[in-house]
């Protein structure tokens, strides 16, 4: 089974997850966007307790609330970072951003693999898919894991809502296109678990979320489909 741990971090409540095969000790730490340094402590303890180790880092976009601590788990474990090119702009200047916010810390460059759109990784014991949703920024990324159903969906789709499309880099129209064509043609039992607040499912989020009503096909029945059948979050 895949065991999934989530740490809300970060002044903006970015959600950082660690997944792991329960059948071993690889895992990845996803948007690792720790603020402070006993986030990240707090992130390693948890590794160190159960016998984790990351074998990747994934980030779904480089914002820097995903993107902080990157350089540093992917220094003190050793392990590549996956993460868009198309983000790349985005990972070099987050100035004017964090200055509105108020915010000091700034983003340690990394080297990273590219994560494109159909790479399978294995890593963290299982085969993960890269799905490019551009909208949110231009390098968006979620990441499936099909064998156990659970999409890693960081800020293009939340409970009940999307991503912004404000910031520099957004579309909504490129958003709703991957909602739509990348998205919604997932089983309706996919576990989302989102770049902030609480995890949902494909199904829930056809049948609900107000942002894909437009989408939703009056014949097609969500309602066993309801996904979370996770242990453990």
């Amino acid at each position: 089974m895949l065991q999934i741990k989530i740490f809300p971090v970060n002044p903006l409540g970015a959600n950082c997850y660690v997944c792991w095969e329960d059948a071993g000790h690889a895992c990845i730490v996803v948007d690792p966007g720790f603020y402070r340094a006993d986030e990240e402590d707090m992130v390693f303890n948890f590794l160190t307790e159960n016998g984790l180790q990351p074998d990747a880092v994934f980030l779904t976009h480089a914002h820097f609330d995903h993107a902080w601590s990157a350089a540093s788990v992917a220094r003190r474990c050793n392990c590549p970072v996956w993460m868009s090119a198309a983000d790349d702009p985005i990972l070099r200047d987050h100035s004017a951003m964090l200055d509105r916010l108020k915010l000091e810390k700034t983003v340690e460059l990394f080297e990273y693999k590219d994560a494109t759109d159909g790479t399978v990784i294995h890593a963290g014991g299982v085969d993960w898919r890269v799905i490019a949703t551009p909208g949110h920024t231009p390098g968006c990324v979620c990441y499936l894991c099909e064998a156990w159903g659970v999409l890693l969906s960081g800020d293009t789709l939340f409970a009940g809502s999307i991503g912004r499309t404000d910031l520099d880099g957004g579309d909504y129209d490129a958003l709703m296109k991957s909602l739509r064509d990348k998205l919604l043609v997932l089983p309706g039992d996919t576990d989302v678990l989102p770049g902030h607040g609480h995890p949902t499912s494909i199904a829930r989020e056809a049948a609900s979320n107000p942002f894909l009503l437009p989408f939703n096909e009056p014949n097609t029945d969500w309602s066993d489909q309801d996904g979370l059948a996770i242990d453990g979050i």
